[in-house]
C-alpha cells in the first residue's frame, strides 16, 4: 500500500510491507505496491526525474570553482580530514577482532573489517570473496533466497548474501545447527570481490548532481549506446532522505555511514543503531544493540566512517606511468571510448556542503578535491552482470517499511539487475582477481570480457593492433 508522504510540492514515494510479509515483484520477497503521490490535484513525476537544467546549472557552478589534487598515497596517514593520531585511531577500531562475547554473528563472514579490505593497507581491497544468490519466481522476477538453518526449523529471508560462518554449534549450544547451506533451488548465483575503500571520502563528496549529468552526457555523446544509470538510495542516518549510490557493486548506498552499518551487520553480525535488528536470534546471547557509544559519545560505525573518509586516495605507479608505452596506452584508453565509463576525474562539492540528508558537512580536506577513480560509478550493463537484485531488507533494515524516502524507487533495482557498477580502477594494478565476481585473473581477460553497453568500444580495442593493445593494458598497470 502506498503511504501518504509528509510533503508538498514533493515527488514521494513510500513502500510498506503487505501482511502477508512480502515486498514488491523482482525485489524483495515478492509482492509489494508503488505509485506515484498526487500533489494539489495533479500526479507528480517519476520521483527519480530531475531537472536537466537545474542540474546542467549546478554541475557548471560546481565546475567554475577552484580546486586542488586530492592528496593520494598508500602510508597509513590521513588525507588531511583529522589528524594522523585520531585517523590511526579511527584505524584500531576497523582493524579490531570481534568476539563473541561482542556480538560476533551469529552467522558472519569476518571478524574484522581489515579482513575483506587490507591490500597493501587497512581499507584498500582482496581477494576475499561474498556469496550471493536467489531464484527467478513468477513472469522471471527475480527473489531473494530462503535458506533453512537449525535443521529447517528457520527459514532466513529477505537477503541475498549467504553467510559462511557461525558462531555454534559451540560449547554453550551444543545442539545448535546454523550454518547456511545453499538448497538446490537458490539457482542465481554469484561471488562478488570485496572493494577498496581507499579514497572513497572523496566519492562520497561528489555532489548526486554530478553523477546524474554525467549520466544524461554519457548518453547523449554516445547516441545511447551507453547510458549509465543513478539509483537514489536510502541514507539510514537521515529517515527520509535519499541519494544517488555511489558505494557497493550494486551502488546500494550513498553514504560511508550507512555502508559501514550494512557491513558491520551482515558480514561481522554486529547490531547498531542503524541496522538493530539481528539476522538470527539463535545462539545469539551479547546484549542489543551490539554498537554502543564509547565514552567520547562515538559508536564504532562512527569511526569506521571516519576511518575511510580520511583515507588518501590510491596512489599510481609513478615510475610506470611515465614511461613513453604508458603514455601511449593512456591516449588509447581515451580513443577507443574506456574512458567513457572509466572517467578520469571527478571533483567534489566545496567544503561546507551539507550531504548525507543534512548529517555530514563536507570538510576543506574533502571539499574541491579533484580526483581519479577511473569510474564513473554508475551502473551499466557490459554483459558481465549477475541477474542478483539489491535486497532491500538487507541492506537497510526492517526499519525502512516505516519510512517515506523521496525519490526513491524500488523497481530502479529490479531494472539494474543485470547491472553493475563501474568498477573504479585506481589501485587496479594491486588485484590478482578482476571484475565484481573475481572471475577473470589477468587484465586483458577482464577487457575482452566487456560487452553489452561496451561492446562498441571492445569492437574498438580489438581492431587494434596487438602493440596498441599492449599498450593499453600496460597503462592498466600502472593505475
Amino acid at each position: 500500500m502506498l503511504k501518504q508522504g509528509p510533503m508538498r510540492g514533493v515527488s514521494v514515494w513510500a513502500y510498506r510491507e503487505r501482511p502477508s510479509g512480502h515486498l514488491f515483484p523482482g525485489v524483495g520477497d515478492g509482492i509489494h505496491e508503488v505509485a506515484p503521490l498526487a500533489t494539489e490535484g495533479k500526479v507528480m513525476r517519476p520521483p527519480f526525474v530531475v531537472s536537466l537544467l537545474a542540474v546542467a546549472l549546478l554541475a557548471v557552478a560546481f565546475a567554475a570553482l577552484p580546486s586542488s589534487e586530492a592528496p593520494t598515497g598508500f602510508d597509513n596517514q590521513s588525507n588531511g580530514m583529522v589528524d594522523d593520531a585520531t585517523h590511526q585511531a579511527d584505524q584500531v577500531k576497523f582493524d579490531e577482532v570481534e568476539n563473541v562475547s561482542d556480538g560476533l554473528g551469529p552467522l558472519y563472514n569476518a571478524q574484522s573489517c581489515r579482513e575483506c579490505h587490507q591490500s597493501p593497507v587497512s581499507g584498500g581491497g582482496s581477494q576475499v570473496a561474498e556469496l550471493r544468490v536467489g531464484h527467478e519466481g513468477a513472469h522471471h522476477r527475480f527473489e531473494n533466497a530462503e535458506i533453512p538453518i537449525a535443521r529447517g526449523t528457520e527459514i532466513i529471508t529477505g537477503r541475498t548474501l549467504v553467510n559462511d560462518r557461525a558462531i555454534c554449534p559451540n560449547g554453550a549450544f551444543p545442539n545448535t545447527e546454523i550454518q547456511e547451506r545453499l538448497p538446490d533451488s537458490e539457482n542465481v548465483r554469484t561471488t562478488r570481490l570485496s572493494l577498496s575503500l581507499l579514497g572513497d571520502g572523496f566519492v562520497e563528496a561528489v555532489a548526486d548532481q554530478t553523477f546524474i549529468e554525467l549520466a544524461r552526457k554519457q548518453c547523449k555523446e554516445t547516441h545511447h549506446k551507453i547510458c549509465g544509470q543513478a539509483i537514489f538510495v536510502p541514507i539510514l542516518e537521515a529517515p527520509g532522505q535519499t541519494g544517488v549510490g555511489r558505494f557497493g557493486w550494486k551502488d546500494q548506498h550513498a553514504s560511508l555511514l550507512s555502508f559501514s552499518g550494512d557491513a558491520y551487520l551482515n558480514e561481522m553480525g554486529i547490531t547498531t543503531r542503524l541496522f538493530p535488528d539481528e539476522v538470527t536470534k539463535l545462539c545469539n546471547t551479547a546484549s542489543e544493540p551490539n554498537d554502543v557509544p564509547d565514552p567520547d559519545g562515538l559508536d564504532d560505525l562512527d569511526h569506521f566512517a571516519r576511518f575511510i573518509r580520511a583515507t588518501k586516495a590510491p596512489a599510481r605507479d609513478g615510475q610506470l606511468a611515465a614511461t613513453p608505452q604508458t603514455r601511449r596506452g593512456s591516449e588509447l584508453f581515451e580513443k577507443v571510448g574506456c574512458a567513457t565509463c572509466h572517467v578520469r576525474a571527478l571533483t567534489t562539492a566545496p567544503a561546507g556542503t551539507k550531504i548525507n540528508g543534512g548529517k555530514f558537512t563536507i570538510s576543506d580536506a574533502l571539499g574541491a578535491k579533484t580526483f581519479h577513480p577511473y569510474s564513473d560509478f554508475l551502473m551499466h550493463n557490459v554483459g558481465t552482470g549477475d541477474g542478483i537484485v539489491v535486497p532491500m531488507l538487507e541492506h537497510y533494515g526492517r526499519r525502512m517499511y516505516q519510512t517515506t524516502w523521496r525519490n526513491f524507487s524500488g523497481e530502479d533495482f529490479h531494472n539494474a539487475r543485470f547491472k553493475v557498477r563501474t568498477a573504479p580502477l585506481w589501485s587496479v594494478r594491486l588485484r590478482s582477481r578482476l571484475m565484481h565476481d573475481g572471475a577473470s585473473v589477468t587484465l586483458r581477460d577482464a577487457v575482452t570480457r566487456h560487452g553489452g553497453e561496451a561492446s562498441e568500444v571492445m569492437h574498438h580495442f580489438e581492431k587494434l593492433s596487438h602493440a596498441d593493445q599492449e599498450a593499453i593494458l600496460e597503462f592498466l598497470r600502472s593505475l
